[in-house]
């Protein structure tokens, strides 16, 4: 009935929830992305920190939450997703990765990985992962995992406006060290060689996907008079 996206975004992942929620909410710390969320009826978005979601107790069936969980507090955001789920709702947490495989041409995986990320490293962040000790000590039930992948075609422009989205692009440019259009440049004359001159070409993303379950509350034991 009520689904609850984390780390919204520009609502790509709030949208897709469509298919199975009635009334829906997504949620980001960042007005500027939520001002780019399509807007809907059905969907409702508001700005906060996962770590103190403004709902109330039991609010919601489902919370999701897309390749932000390794920015957060785990012990805290766990709080929350108890607290503001119904006893037995769901929270499924996934990622999807750039592996940077691109089926035409092979090299550009060793360019990516020696010349990109040596350029703009990735910053430091927490483990995404579950288990069945992590989770129970949070309020939940580790119910199932799976991994998953997909491909996804870019031209280089927009694999280029992608890899700009990055953090560890992000990381650089907010920091002062890059201008965000030197970026651009050194990005497109460096990937334009890797296209072979393709129009598009399709590159492998993958992730994990863990399905929690809330774990139902303890019954209170009545007072003796």
């Amino acid at each position: 009935m009520r689904a609850l996206d984390v780390g919204c975004g520009t609502g790509l992942s709030t949208t897709a929830l469509k298919e199975i929620a009635e009334r829906i909410v997504g949620v980001d710390a960042s007005r500027a992305m939520i001002a780019r969320a399509p807007k809907d009826s059905s969907i409702e978005y508001c700005v906060a920190a996962a770590e103190k979601l403004p709902f109330s107790e039991r609010e919601f069936d489902l919370v999701t939450l897309s390749s932000a969980f390794h920015w957060l507090d785990r012990s805290k955001f766990c709080a929350e997703a108890h607290r503001v789920l119904r006893s037995e709702g769901w929270l499924i947490v996934y990622d999807n990765y750039f592996s940077a495989q691109m089926e035409e041409n092979t090299e550009f995986q060793a360019w990516h990985r020696d010349v990109c990320l040596a350029k703009y490293p990735s910053p430091a962040r927490a483990s995404a992962s579950f288990t069945s000790e992590n989770s129970e000590r949070h309020g939940f039930r580790l119910i199932h995992q799976e991994h998953y992948e997909n491909i996804v075609s870019f031209s280089v422009e927009e694999l280029v406006d992608y890899l700009t989205t990055q953090s560890n692009v992000i990381a650089k440019v907010e920091g002062g060290t890059e201008d965000i259009g030197e970026v651009r440049l050194w990005l497109m004359k460096n990937i334009r060689p890797l296209f072979r001159g393709l129009e598009e070409a399709r590159f492998l993303f993958t992730g994990p996907i863990w399905y929690l379950q809330n774990a139902a509350e303890k019954p209170v034991a009545p007072s003796v008079p």
